[in-house]
């Protein structure tokens, strides 16, 4: 059964609103150690638990997260599966699989369901707040063995492209929308590229969020693995 955190299980800081995080795994033991590593953080809050892709969904939509620490392999729903679930029932919550599963495909198909970040369960536990507070600022996170298979990938979605003839025209992006895309295929987060282009970091987030709504995706990954497919981008 789920397990959802008391009202005064963790305090944040003064003045601020914690970072509400849900922990979806299938083994007890994990979940129990990331709740006790992220409970240690004034910033972060555990509002809940959960066991499989099925108590994920539920829990989400009831509990409204602002990010997901989510395993794939689970039962009864596999965290992918429930991934997609959770963007229609909590569309701002920032999903990261946390997993030991180093399959390429299904770290595309996590980025395809919406997922803004892939680690591996090697990581130290230790590096798991700063990973909550990266993804849910808005970057985009992998695991370094993982980054290189999906830009890989993005060589391989390229060069197909240009086997196939475009059927549908790609949204149009202005030329801002574009640098910012550039960047942030770059793997710059969002306070680099308001530096890099001069503007404030507002401002770049407002690009990114028009961005994925004219691409209609939901992660800075899916729109950047899209942008290479349709040739708006060149990875080399």
């Amino acid at each position: 059964m789920p397990r959802q955190a008391a009202a005064g299980d963790t305090k944040a800081g003064e003045g601020t609103d914690p970072i509400r995080v849900l922990i979806v795994d299938d083994h007890a033991l994990f979940r129990r150690g990331l709740e006790m590593v992220l409970q240690g953080e004034d910033d972060i809050e555990v509002i809940g638990e959960g066991g499989d892709g099925h108590e994920a969904v539920e829990m989400a939509g009831d509990l409204l997260p602002d990010v997901v620490l989510m395993d794939i392999r689970m039962p009864r729903r596999s965290g992918i599966e429930a991934c997609t679930a959770i963007k229609d029932a909590a569309p701002s919550a920032k999903i990261v699989m946390l997993t030991i599963s180093d399959e390429e495909e299904d770290l595309f198909e996590a980025i395809k369901a919406g997922a803004s970040g892939y680690l591996l369960k090697e990581i130290s536990i230790d590096e798991v707040p700063q990973a909550v507070r990266a993804v849910h600022g808005g970057q985009s996170l992998i695991s370094p063995s993982m980054a290189s298979k999906l830009i890989t990938e993005f060589a391989a979605l390229a060069k197909r492209s240009e086997e196939r003839t475009q059927q549908v025209p790609a949204p149009r992006l202005t030329d801002r929308e574009m640098e910012v895309l550039r960047l942030v295929a770059r793997g710059l987060g969002n306070r680099e590229i308001a530096r890099e282009l001069f503007i404030s970091e507002n401002t770049v987030k407002n690009h990114v969020r028009n961005i994925l709504e004219k691409l209609q995706l939901h992660s800075r990954m899916e729109a950047v693995v899209y942008a290479v497919r349709e040739k708006l981008l060149e990875i080399t």
